[in-house]
């Protein structure tokens, strides 16, 4: 994924959650509805979120130095975790709070019964407006993998991170609706308290899956096997019969370590073996474009028997 594709829509989500937020509490302070404060809240929270990803992502732009050799790439990885804690903490359980106080003191809407309704669906249309660019901006890059696989493979955390928040967004807004339009209807404080528990929930699962994504990246996830499989296909060549080892290691959405121990022919000097090496490395960046590559490739001999000598992993 590109880095302009994920700022593009992470500007987007940021400008609809901040204008969102800002006539959701209008309404709550008019309505004191519970489903109201719960969405002014998370859309507060996604508008945050949207910000720390913006900074996560200048950040990791900085150039490697002494301390960090390889660079700042997985700052994007932890601030794609802050925001999954953010979304948990400010989000679902303040949304969970909510319901429990608007349980204890069932209420109706007594007055402005419009507002909430007009500000719900007008969300709903920025909402999706965001959600469609999110969309469109993963498209690009997806391919042929189902939206499950999308989530859980890319390397890149702002377009599924967006992409959740947004989805979690919509569902919220429909159900903050229906808590809504149900207690409108029955004057019963208690559908809307049920809509503000069911986007607390929403949000509490929502954040889970996406701790668990962003801990595998801030672990160190190699490469796809797709590839994998180009690398070493592509460090076979002249000098370099096959591939002994080889790992590979994301240090950041678009940067990529390969470490690998591969066979050179026993008849090439350390001049031929040092130019097999330089063409190998040329032939795995061309194999794999749009990576910044940081490659070591260690050379190794097959003994008498024909045995490779580091045929076992390292």
């Amino acid at each position: 994924m590109s880095a302009h594709g994920g700022s593009k829509a992470i500007v987007a989500a940021l400008a609809a959650n901040l204008g969102i937020a800002v006539t959701k509490f209008v309404a709550y302070l008019l309505t004191h509805s519970s489903s109201m404060l719960a969405e002014s809240v998370h859309s507060l929270a996604d508008s945050g979120n949207q910000a720390l990803l913006l900074v996560g992502g200048k950040r990791a732009r900085r150039e490697a130095d002494a301390q960090h050799p390889f660079g700042y790439g997985r700052e994007r990885y932890i601030y794609a975790f802050i925001v999954s804690i953010v979304l948990f903490s400010l989000g679902g359980l303040f949304a969970l709070y909510e319901a429990y106080h608007k349980f204890s003191d069932p209420h109706g809407i007594d007055s402005w019964h419009w507002v909430p309704v007009v500000v719900l669906v007008a969300a709903i249309g920025m909402e999706g407006f965001s959600f469609r660019t999110a969309v469109h901006e993963s498209n690009l890059v997806r391919g042929k993998q189902t939206w499950s696989q999308f989530i859980r493979t890319a390397k890149a955390p702002e377009l599924p991170v967006v992409l959740l928040e947004d989805f979690g967004a919509l569902v919220g807004l429909v159900l903050a609706l229906g808590g809504v339009g149900m207690t409108l209807a029955t004057g019963d404080g208690r559908y809307d308290a049920a809509g503000t528990a069911c986007i607390g929930v929403l949000l509490v699962l929502i954040a889970v899956v996406l701790a668990l994504e962003t801990k595998s990246l801030l672990l160190g996830e190699s490469a796809s096997k797709d590839a994998v499989a180009a690398i070493e296909k592509a460090l076979v060549g002249p000098g370099v019969p096959s591939v002994i080892h080889l790992k590979t290691l994301h240090l950041g959405p678009e940067e990529l370590l390969v470490a690998a121990k591969i066979e050179v022919d026993t008849t090439e000097s350390a001049s031929e073996v040092a130019d097999a090496i330089d063409e190998a490395e040329s032939r795995v960046r061309a194999a794999v474009p749009g990576l910044t590559m940081r490659i070591y490739l260690e050379p190794d001999l097959r003994d008498a028997a024909g045995t490779l000598r580091g045929a076992t992993a390292p």
